[in-house]
């Protein structure tokens, strides 16, 4: 067992993660540390991603049109397999991300 403390996690480089758990059926639990904006990239499988700290607008395109949803601390963004998206944070940012492992 063990105690994590998302304030207390600081990456060295941008999306910098601490691996949290690997589920059997290869899902991964992850904490991540940004300030910078990720790619615009589709999912293999499903996305969970949930702000701890900080907030971040995520951009997503759905039927040719772009849309930003603002997300702030304690809200979750779900992302099923094929939905675009790129998260672009508002200064440094805290992650929990549940996604299929070796999703980009």
């Amino acid at each position: 067992m063990k105690l994590i403390s998302p304030l207390e996690f600081t990456g060295t480089r941008a999306w910098d993660a601490l691996d949290i758990e690997r589920f059997t059926g290869a899902a991964t639990v992850r904490l991540h540390w940004t300030d910078q904006a990720y790619v615009w990239h589709v999912n293999d499988g499903a996305e969970v991603f949930v702000v701890l700290k900080g907030a971040v607008d995520m951009h997503v395109r759905q039927t040719g049109r772009e849309e930003v949803f603002s997300l702030s601390e304690g809200d979750i963004f779900h992302a099923e397999a094929g939905d675009e998206h790129v998260a672009h944070p508002r200064g440094a940012a805290r992650v929990l991300v549940i996604e299929t492992e070796g999703s980009v």
